[in-house]
């Protein structure tokens, strides 16, 4: 892990390597091959009969969080969407790669408070930290996680594999996450704080790693919004997706936001579409597991179709556009 400078940069007010020491090396949960974030590389030993699966997310500041968010849940955050992934895939984690980079409100006391909420993460999820890289910015603030995780041969689930016929299921609740945005934006009250706890530390589906394996024939995790990622499912697939909006799980708050809007087809169009809810979409070729509803099924085609009340509805917008 280190932090190289552009020939003129302003040096950091500490020395980058002590920080990354104090920081950082209690992080790697003593991994060997981390070398404690004393080398430029790391070395991931083999496990015969397991594939190695690697996913990759970046968060900015502005963009995928509040300016002003807290710094360790922003850590938090970064890990857990990486992890939610690797759920999707039914890969169990064991490590990552993370790089930073610092913009000047970013003091001491921040980059504290941001080592301490990945480090109460990682321990929980069991994740070691196993390097990366440390850099200054004019902002705004940027870190990218990389995570890997172990699938046993040939049994990480694609988001191809999905067929007509096969029942499209979601894990959890959908639409917390947009709605917490909403709260967070002040355009919605949350006296609970569900909303706005399910955008900041939504929780990554690893309990149904197991499920997938056993029962999924494709996955992808609920990132974009419920319909776009269904979308990547068919797409990758070569097949359509037809879903019925009504039978898509609320959470309380959730229903009970919808029950308050005056159109209801364009309400749970908002939720299905909004993203930021880390729940897992996935195609079986029968009835799902426990720890998922069934919300539509594979079809013969292309794209996707939507319905409320038995009616279609225009899908203009899938999910979150990245450019």
């Amino acid at each position: 892990m280190r932090s190289p400078k552009m020939p003129g940069a302003k040096p950091p007010a500490t020395d980058e390597f002590s920080e990354i020491a104090r920081l950082f090396r209690p992080l790697t949960g003593g991994a060997p091959g981390a070398f404690d974030l004393l080398d430029d590389a790391a070395i991931v030993p083999q496990r015969p009969g397991f594939d190695l699966v690697v996913t990759k997310d970046a968060m900015v500041e502005g963009v995928h969080f509040p300016v002003g968010e807290r710094p360790g849940l922003i850590a938090r955050k970064l890990l857990r969407v990486n992890l939610s992934d690797l759920a999707a895939k039914a890969a169990e984690p064991f490590g990552c790669f993370l790089a930073v980079a610092w913009p000047p409100g970013f003091g001491a006391a921040e980059r504290e408070a941001f080592a301490r909420g990945l480090g109460e993460d990682l321990t929980a999820f069991g994740v070691a930290l196993l390097g990366g890289d440390t850099v200054s910015t004019p902002g705004p603030f940027t870190a990218s996680l990389t995570a890997l995780g172990w699938a046993p041969e040939g049994r990480m689930v694609r988001r191809a594999g999905a067929r007509a016929g096969d029942v499209i299921a979601v894990s959890g609740t959908i639409g917390d996450g947009v709605l917490g945005l909403a709260a967070v934006n002040g355009e919605i009250a949350d006296p609970s704080g569900w909303l706005t706890g399910r955008l900041r530390v939504p929780t990554p589906r690893l309990d149904l790693c197991e499920a997938l394996r056993e029962h999924a024939h494709a996955a992808a995790d609920v990132s974009d919004g419920l319909i776009a990622d269904a979308g990547h499912v068919a797409e990758a697939s070569g097949c359509g997706v037809s879903l019925d909006l009504d039978e898509m799980p609320l959470s309380p708050a959730a229903a009970a936001w919808v029950d308050g809007q005056p159109n209801r087809a364009a309400a749970l169009l908002r939720l299905a579409t909004g993203g930021d809810d880390y729940e897992v979409v996935a195609a079986f070729p029968g009835s799902p597991p426990e720890g998922f509803t069934p919300i539509g099924e594979v079809v013969f085609g292309s794209g996707v179709e939507a319905r409320v009340d038995g009616h279609p509805v225009n899908v203009a917008e899938r999910g979150w556009r990245h450019l």
